[in-house]
């Protein structure tokens, strides 16, 4: 994956949005990150779909970071859709969520999550969590072929 990956953070808890986007910016990544609050609106992003249809100022994330508990659409649901379309198939999906729930855990890997990560309570859980994705998936990882969007 490139060193500036685009990347898709899909919370809708205030404090965890601002905690998550403080860790990036605490960590000095040079990620450009989009936030969709719900799980309509990240469907809306992902797909180009309305006010994100243009790929140049809204392009395919190369991550996302994706919270399981959402209004509207809950994430289950978002990853779903995301591995049933032929362009986002193979699109890195990391769930970030507070469930340590087996069955949530279980579930997502079935739908097709490619981690699974519990969020921290802290500033600095945060901070060591963003710096692991940086290390792994944006620095690490070789993007699957047709995902070097």
């Amino acid at each position: 994956m490139e060193k500036n990956a685009h990347i898709l953070l899909v919370e809708d808890n205030r404090m965890d949005i601002e905690l998550t986007l403080d860790a990036f910016k605490e960590a000095r990544l040079k990620n450009t990150i989009q936030v969709a609050q719900n799980g309509e609106e990240a469907l809306d992003y992902l797909f180009g779909r309305g006010k994100y249809s243009d790929r140049e100022t809204y392009p395919i994330p190369n991550l996302v970071l994706l919270d399981l508990k959402l209004p509207r659409i809950d994430g289950f649901e978002v990853l779903r859709q995301i591995k049933s379309a032929p362009i986002l198939k193979r699109l890195p999906v990391v769930i970030l969520t507070s469930s340590k729930e087996e069955g949530d855990r279980a579930l997502s890997y079935d739908i097709g999550a490619n981690s699974y990560l519990v969020k921290p309570v802290s500033f600095d859980g945060f901070l060591g969590v963003v710096r692991q994705i940086e290390g792994y998936w944006i620095t690490l990882n070789i993007a699957p072929p047709g995902n070097d969007l």
